[in-house]
């Protein structure tokens, strides 16, 4: 079994911060990209970021030079840093991962359970 977990969710007012982490545990062989998506009430779930194994980062255009994207393959862990945040950030963000399971072939994909950010204004 595989799961993804995250944490550092909450609430906070506009232009304050947050940073997200999402650790991958279980039968783990190799994790390729690894992305922060976020769903809103009402709205589509959409990706916020993410990053591939070498490092190489992808940002929607509502983020990009407030919200970094960090990994730390060790740890199997992915970072979302969020700085500047507006009441239109708020929704529930969800780690996402392209990851090969030990005694697998193909490369799987996962979800976590999600973490509510709330941005009052």
């Amino acid at each position: 079994q595989v799961q993804l977990v995250e944490s550092g969710g909450g609430l906070v007012q506009a232009g304050g911060s947050l940073r997200l982490s999402c650790t991958a545990s279980g039968s783990i062989f190799s994790i390729n990209t690894m992305g922060w998506y976020r769903q809103a009430p009402g709205k589509q779930r959409e990706v916020v970021a993410d990053i591939t194994r070498g490092g190489s980062t992808n940002y929607a255009d509502s983020v990009k030079g407030r919200f970094t994207i960090s990994r730390d393959n060790a740890k199997n862990t992915v970072y979302l840093q969020m700085n500047s945040l507006k009441p239109e950030d708020t929704a529930v963000y969800y780690c996402n991962a392209d990851l090969i399971r030990l005694g697998y072939a193909r490369e799987y994909n996962y979800w976590g359970q999600g973490t509510q950010v709330t941005v009052s204004s």
